[in-house]
């Protein structure tokens, strides 16, 4: 509240100001916000702030690598700025929808005489609060960086354009969510907000494992210059890093007092558009986003059902010769695709094999990615690409049995199922056709790109290996009905015991596959015992009866 006279110059009341973000503030410090926090999680998380600065830091530290390995310094501060810019505006848009469009204000604050101005101003300078009290940690391991390379003039001058950063990402993070709420309905909202969740984690995921990779090769902090990426003197992020120019830094390309004057001025004209001119239409559509959901969303689910209809009765019907299994099938079919929390923690798995192989391809002496790929035919990497294909469907099926709406599993219980294994595997095959199946076609598709097609062999007995490994996993670990269950915050022993055991199996079937790789009648008899183990695993799991079920909910 420093600069009250600037809010009150931009329309908001100084009183109603304080007391919504004292009240904001009280609340978040009841519940600290940390990484990795459950929505459904009731608990509080003891040094929740401690441990997300801390994370946060580590963050910071990754990203911090253009200012140690590059040696323009307003280039290098240009590719940090847009490193952090990049992941700020994205956790903005995740983590904080939930800030901007808090439906208690629709019941507390708008029927009270509270303007639009006061009310917007309060929610970005909440978020700008707590976006500090995540920059700031992310940008500790910079900041040090930089009074330790250059001297006391390089850190004092790094909380300037920091900041301004900041309300850029600000400015931009509203901006979005003004266009998305122009052009899409309410209850498609958050199904965008969710595929920014799932953009994010990718993007977290990739820049730790591959972005230290950009910065192995002793000459890559040399080759790294303006000159050669001239197109970024035209982004914020390099207005930004310009402001180095002040304290004696050369910009090699462009003018520097030129973009450092754009580095200041564009801030503070974003927040004036975004305060004076969209505050307005902001508050009314977020006092519209309820009303719009509840009348919209069952006629929008009503549509894509009887569009899919064809495709998931047909695939049920081919796939499973008992009632019982077409329904835990079609059940989970359908409710993989409208979970939101589904999709957050399932979808990013389709990406993260990827990048993970990327990056264990730039482990070799030359760590430069078209040397790999031009010798990768000579390696024998596609049995790890093929194994790796097991973490998606590891990934589905650890989610499978949970659910926040567990209560509704009541259905089971209530219907004349003698069997309930044969809703349990046809949930599976479900799992099986819609996530895993089509993902290993395309990794076998590119290994045969590149191997041959000699690696057909291969490919059919990883792919009854990785079967094999799931229904192993399902009939240990996940004997439950699809959806039925709590998410549990601890896990007892036994439970854990049986997690890390299953999860040794894709590294146990790959070794043993890849030993008897030259010998082809040794492939041949692991195929024959694959199959055989995986028939007993599957009859025995389609077969699990309710005491079995009663005894692992006892065991959860």
């Amino acid at each position: 509240m420093l600069p009250s006279f600037l809010w009150k110059a931009l329309g908001a009341d100084l009183v109603q100001l304080e007391a919504i973000l004292t009240m904001r503030i009280t609340i978040d410090d009841r519940k600290p916000v940390g990484i990795g926090r459950r929505q459904n999680q009731k608990k509080d998380i003891k040094h929740g702030s401690i441990t997300s600065a801390f994370l946060f830091t580590l963050m910071g530290g990754v990203y911090s690598f253009p200012i140690w390995f590059i040696e323009d310094r307003v280039f290098g501060m240009s590719v940090y700025f847009s490193l952090l810019f990049l992941i700020i505006t994205l956790t903005l848009i995740t983590d904080f929808s939930n800030t901007l469009f808090d439906n208690r204000d629709k019941y507390i604050l708008f029927p009270r005489p509270v303007g639009d101005r006061t009310i917007v101003l309060s929610k970005l300078l909440h978020v700008f609060i707590y976006l500090l009290r995540m920059v700031l940690p992310m940008s500790l391991v910079g900041w040090i960086a930089m009074g330790y390379l250059d001297g006391w003039k390089s850190a004092v001058l790094f909380p300037l354009p920091l900041t301004l950063m900041v309300c850029m990402a600000l400015f931009l993070v509203n901006s979005f969510y003004l266009v998305v709420l122009q052009v899409t309905k309410a209850d498609k909202f958050k199904d965008v907000i969710n595929y920014f969740q799932i953009l994010t984690s990718v993007i977290f995921f990739a820049s730790v494992y591959l972005l230290p990779q950009l910065f192995k090769d002793e000459n890559a902090g040399t080759m790294l210059s303006f000159t050669r990426f001239k197109w970024m003197q035209y982004l914020p992020s390099s207005w930004l890093g310009s402001c180095w120019t002040w304290i004696g830094f050369h910009q090699s390309v462009g003018n520097g007092t030129l973009n450092s004057l754009l580095g200041v001025l564009t801030p503070i004209l974003s927040a004036f558009i975004l305060i004076k001119y969209l505050a307005p239409q902001f508050t009314k559509k977020i006092s519209g986003i309820d009303g719009a959901e509840v009348t919209e969303s069952k006629q929008v689910i009503a549509g894509k059902a009887q569009s899919k209809t064809k495709l998931y009765v047909t695939l049920a019907n081919l796939f499973n010769t008992s009632d019982e299994a077409r329904a835990g099938f079609m059940i989970t079919w359908l409710q993989s695709s409208r979970s939101r929390t589904f999709r957050m923690r399932v979808y990013p798995s389709f990406a993260f094999v990827p990048i993970y192989f990327l990056y264990l391809m730039l482990q070799g002496k030359d760590g430069s990615l078209s040397y790999q790929f031009e010798h990768l035919k000579e390696t024998s990497k596609y049995f790890l690409l093929l194994y790796m294909s097991s973490y998606v469907l590891i990934m589905s099926m650890n989610y499978l049995i949970v659910s926040d709406q567990f209560k509704a599993s009541w259905v089971y219980y209530a219907a004349p199922l003698a069997v309930p294994g044969k809703v349990m595997i046809g949930a599976l095959k479900a799992l099986w056709v819609k996530f895993f199946l089509p993902f290993f076609l395309v990794l076998a598709g590119f290994a045969i790109w590149v191997w041959g097609g000699g690696i057909v062999p291969d490919i059919l007995i990883a792919l009854v290996n990785v079967t094999l490994m799931a229904v192993c996993m399902a009939r240990l670990s996940y004997r439950q009905l699809p959806f039925s269950m709590m998410e549990q915050q601890k896990q007892k022993g036994g439970r854990i015991f049986k997690s890390i055991l299953t999860m040794l199996l894709p590294f146990t079937l790959g070794f043993g596959h890849y030993a008897a790789r030259h010998f082809w009648w040794l492939e041949l008899v692991l195929l024959f015992l694959s199959f055989a183990m995986l028939w007993l695993l599957w009859d025995s799991y389609t077969n699990t009866s309710w005491e079995h079920i009663g005894q692992e909910e006892a065991n959860s």
